[in-house]
């Protein structure tokens, strides 16, 4: 590894979020391995994600007493799964995962945690979990990375408050309001770990930087090297295998030989805006997905110049968001549509969805919609004074703060103290939203969501109010002011991507091998099909298909 022009390694790996897992796994095989980022900075998606990991029976859960089991999670992924995907991938990710879990362990300072309660996105399906499988790492202490902390991607789940804020706790900060007695010490802890880790010089990270920056710890105390600003440019063959590719770096082209091969951990193709329009929807905004700039596809086209297949290249981890302000990114929208008190219209001031189901399903169905000659071509969140005075929105705004001018300025965001007044601010139909909040409200006093069904799944009713009754989704919305608020179709990431097999290496067209060439995370087609199980799911199967990549170029699986 002595020439800077020709370099020589064992593994290469393309990408830096959970590809740093397959590093992991790779350098305690011990062989020699390089990561190579195409961004300034280290993280990817994983760095910018809620950070969670979903896997049946892992170590985390049973140590935790879930009672979960491989057997309980086989049947539950053979039901969501279906025949959208080859089922041996799903068999695979499971009879891996707990081993993934130890390798991470051994391997790097962090320490992990059941989001017990976090239930499965279909938990009414066979073998589904209404406790959950959902893990996530513990606040990490980011200042372990020294000067190397600069090259860790930003987050995108942060508070107005320096404090680390873990899924969990997520959703008790959205009930602080409501239901002091369980939010306010789980929040004044995080409080304190976080002003009173500042006063050591410690800098407590929760989600998905608190993950990215524990394997990168790893990384760094392994003596795996990271290049960042370095995008892969093509793969290099011997005419058999894979051995290597050529990538860019400070202006110049390097070529690295790779002995066991390539893994492709690049994401993937969520800033492409012609092949998101091509095998998506034209409809799509401009830019809206909150994954890593620099997941624009260059691994997926590098590998198809090698024959490689796609599949479910039309899907995509969908997840509703507010608008953005001209030049910001969106604004992560999760546990707000699920809370009661407000609900979701459409351009014609209808409701057209159970507003509190999974974020994959949310983007699934406006689309079929689409398909179906019936577009949803703008969509607004209706809520009163009540739930704005009760509840976290936007991840920023806490209880009774009021809503920034700049979004009534943009027309973001409209407020009447009519809903007729409303409706003509929002460019609907005064006389639909009226009927439409009429309808909601009879639902809600009933308690059944008679129409779409909200909060008759344990999912919906982990991001409702536990302090209201009988459905803790569905509040009548009986006096003003009203505020609506527009919410777009972002994503997490696309989750379309090349064909892979159980061991995580390339597949032709014709559904043979390319052998040296493996791909995880995004930039594989994803292993659970056109399903999301539980939250994590997408870092889960990066993880687990990372460690299982790892052995196979080792020489450990066949």
């Amino acid at each position: 590894m002595d020439d800077p022009q020709n370099m020589i390694v064992d593994l290469l790996v393309v990408g830096s979020g959970t590809g740093m897992a397959a590093a992991l796994a790779a350098h305690e095989l011990g062989l020699s391995t390089l990561i190579v980022e195409k961004t300034e900075y280290v993280g990817g998606s994983t760095a910018r994600s809620g950070g969670a990991f979903w896997m049946p029976a892992n170590p985390v859960l049973t140590e935790a007493g879930s009672g979960d089991t491989v057997a309980a999670g086989r049947t539950y992924l053979e039901s969501v799964v279906g025949d959208a995907a080859p089922i041996s991938r799903a068999h695979s990710f499971l009879d891996h995962g707990a081993a993934t879990i130890d390798m991470l362990r051994r391997t790097t300072p962090m320490k992990f945690q059941w989001a017990k309660g976090y239930s499965d996105y279909h938990p009414e399906l066979p073998g589904g979990s209404a406790v959950g499988r959902t893990c996530e790492c513990r606040p990490f202490n980011t200042s372990i990375l020294g000067r190397e902390l600069a090259r860790l991607r930003p987050g995108v789940m942060k508070s107005s408050f320096p404090m680390p804020v873990t899924g969990a706790d997520y959703r008790w900060l959205n009930l602080m309001a409501r239901a002091p007695r369980k939010a306010i010490p789980r929040i004044m802890l995080r409080a304190v770990q976080g002003i009173g880790g500042l006063a050591l010089r410690r800098r407590y990270a929760a989600g998905g930087q608190a993950l990215a920056a524990g394997m990168f710890a790893g990384v760094i105390r392994a003596g795996i090297p990271v290049w960042t600003s370095t995008p892969l440019v093509r793969l290099l063959t011997d005419g058999v295998r894979v051995n290597g590719a050529v990538i860019s770096r400070d202006g110049s082209y390097v070529t690295i030989t790779a002995r066991r091969g390539v893994v492709l951990a690049a994401g993937g193709f969520d800033h492409s805006m012609d092949w998101r329009h091509k095998f998506q929807s034209e409809s799509l905004g401009e830019h809206l997905s909150l994954g890593a700039e620099g997941n624009t596809g260059d691994a997926i086209r590098t590998a198809q110049e090698l024959g490689a297949g796609t599949a479910l290249m039309d899907q995509a981890w969908w997840f509703p968001a507010f608008a953005p302000l001209s030049g910001y990114a969106p604004t992560v929208m999760l546990a707000e549509r699920s809370l009661p008190g407000c609900l979701l219209v459409d351009q014609t001031g209808n409701r057209f969805i159970n507003e509190a189901i999974d974020y994959m399903s949310f983007g699934q169905q406006v689309l079929q919609r689409e398909r179906a000659g019936t577009p949803v071509e703008t969509m607004w969140m209706v809520f009163d004074q009540q739930y704005r005075n009760s509840y976290l929105l936007a991840a920023e705004l806490f209880p009774r703060m009021p809503i920034p001018r700049q979004w009534y300025d943009a027309g973001i965001a409209h407020r009447s103290d009519d809903l007729a007044g409303l409706a003509r601010s929002m460019g609907v139909d005064p006389a639909s939203l009226i009927f439409t909040m009429k309808r909601f409200n009879q639902l809600a006093r009933a308690g059944e969501d008679a129409d779409f069904g909200r909060g008759a799944s344990a999912y919906d009713r982990y991001y409702g109010d536990p302090t209201v009754t009988p459905n803790p989704n569905l509040r009548a919305l009986d006096h003003g002011p009203f505020y609506a608020v527009r919410v777009v179709l972002s994503d997490l990431g696309t989750c379309g991507g090349l064909q892979v097999d159980d061991l995580g290496r390339v597949l032709r067209e014709d559904s043979s091998v390319i052998e040296g060439l493996y791909a995880i995370g995004n930039t594989a087609a994803n292993a659970f099909g056109a399903s999301y199980p539980g939250a994590g799911a997408t870092i889960g199967q990066g993880l687990v298909f990372g460690y299982i990549a790892a052995r196979h170029a080792a020489g450990r699986m066949n």
